[in-house]
């Protein structure tokens, strides 16, 4: 199996360093799709630029990411192409020794629920082969390495590269059971992005599955397991945004990061469903629905935990799939690292409904994501309502396919796996 991962990496660095070298680099890094706001590449410049003049990063309106990662390229500047390749290549890497390890589970639990004959007759098609999960991991690697989505931004040097690493890594410590390792990447995913934070209820209830620990309220265990993961968790957090602190000697970061996610002021127009409807509402109105449209990624934790604490490796991939639809900034980057996981599903496609018809809206909204763009910016021809048009019809075609998936799942056919 490593041979075919390793041809793959050589694969996925080789197109990315021929994009690189090519005329596609600039018009890829300038596609609204692929960088925003929070995670463009020329903002990190500017940035480094503010502060190599000793002037705080913050103190305008160009930079929004985080002090880490601003210090992270101040000394890896000249070597931003291989660090934008590694990180593609090492979120593959742990993706496929988190799904390796995962299907070892899953298989031992199978084998375990045949000899005990607790599988109803009809569903014999649904038991997986050890063959077929043999591929698996591969798949889910490759997915996310030869995924256009990924390729375009490793190429624009989007930073959102970074954080999929962040919480491929945060993935990987989970599912091996590791509660210290799950905690601080998750920590780091929290304060690189914000909303990483819904993945926190998965993560618990996958290591609590993993621990033989009841998901019941009234088991002295479970709460003493929730408020370890918890206090590991907010602790980690807490060391990473002082450190922070010391970095910059100042909380500027806080209002420039977190404040620009929460109340996005800048419309910029992207894949996600925030900037059209707050660039036509009347102000005094904005604070109202920028609080509706936030809440809308952290609502839907509390009842999927609940439908989905047997299931919460999906209920982790739902989780990454709302984030990609309702953040406010989203880019291509988001949508790649929940797709890399559909291989994992591969063999409830065929009970799926519509997955062709989707599949097919979501490859031709992203082709018609820049012939619409042109024609609103430099034709004339159009408006802004033909773009939101195809971002919407985008955004409606993950949330149909997600919700597919969600049905077959949590089929009742099937006994309760991880």
């Amino acid at each position: 199996m490593a041979a075919p991962l390793v041809l793959g990496m050589l694969v996925a660095v080789t197109v990315r360093a021929v994009l690189y070298r090519s005329s596609l680099a600039g018009f890829i890094s300038e596609r609204v799709e692929v960088a925003s706001p929070l995670n463009a590449w020329k903002r990190v410049v500017e940035g480094l630029a503010l502060l190599d003049l000793g002037v705080s990063p913050y103190s305008g309106d160009i930079f929004h990411e985080t002090p880490l990662m601003i210090y992270l390229f101040h000394f890896l500047i000249e070597y931003a192409e291989l660090v934008f390749m590694i990180t593609d290549v090492l979120t593959a890497v742990a993706l496929y020794l988190a799904i390796q390890d995962f299907n070892k589970v899953l298989f031992k639990k199978q084998k375990l629920l045949i000899e005990l004959d607790r599988y109803a007759p009809d569903v014999a098609e649904l038991i997986r082969t050890p063959m077929e999960m043999h591929y698996i991991p591969l798949k889910v690697a490759l997915f996310y390495l030869l995924n256009p989505y990924t390729v375009m931004s490793c190429v624009a040097k989007s930073t959102c590269a970074i954080n999929n690493t962040v919480i491929a890594f945060f993935i990987l410590a989970t599912i091996k059971g590791s509660t210290l390792l799950s905690a601080i990447f998750l920590a780091l995913a929290t304060y690189q992005s914000l909303y990483p934070l819904t993945l926190f209820a998965p993560a618990l209830l996958y290591l609590l599955q993993r621990q033989f620990i009841p998901v019941k309220l009234k088991s002295k265990d479970f709460w003493m397991y929730t408020t370890q993961y918890t206090a590991l968790y907010l602790c980690s957090l807490v060391v990473i945004v002082c450190l922070s602190f010391f970095l910059l000697n100042s909380w500027d970061f806080i209002p420039s990061v977190y404040g620009f996610i929460l109340s996005v002021p800048d419309l910029t127009p992207n894949i996600g469903l925030f900037w059209y409807f707050f660039a036509e509402m009347f102000e005094h109105f904005s604070l109202f629905f920028v609080c509706v449209f936030q809440i809308n990624v952290f609502f839907y934790t509390i009842p999927l935990a609940v439908k989905l604490k047997e299931h919460p490796i999906f209920f982790l991939f739902v989780q990454l799939a709302i984030i990609s639809i309702f953040k406010s900034y989203p880019t291509v980057g988001d949508v790649a690292l929940y797709m890399a996981f559909l291989p994992l599903w591969s063999h409830l496609y065929r009970f799926l409904r519509n997955i062709f018809i989707l599949s097919c809206v979501l490859i031709v909204c992203s082709l018609l994501f820049p012939v619409l763009w042109h024609l609103w910016i430099y034709a004339g021809s159009a408006n802004s309502n033909f773009y939101y048009a195809i971002t919407l019809t985008f955004n409606v075609g993950q949330m149909g396919k997600t919700e597919a998936q969600s049905g077959e799942v949590t089929c009742p056919r099937l006994p309760s796996w991880p």
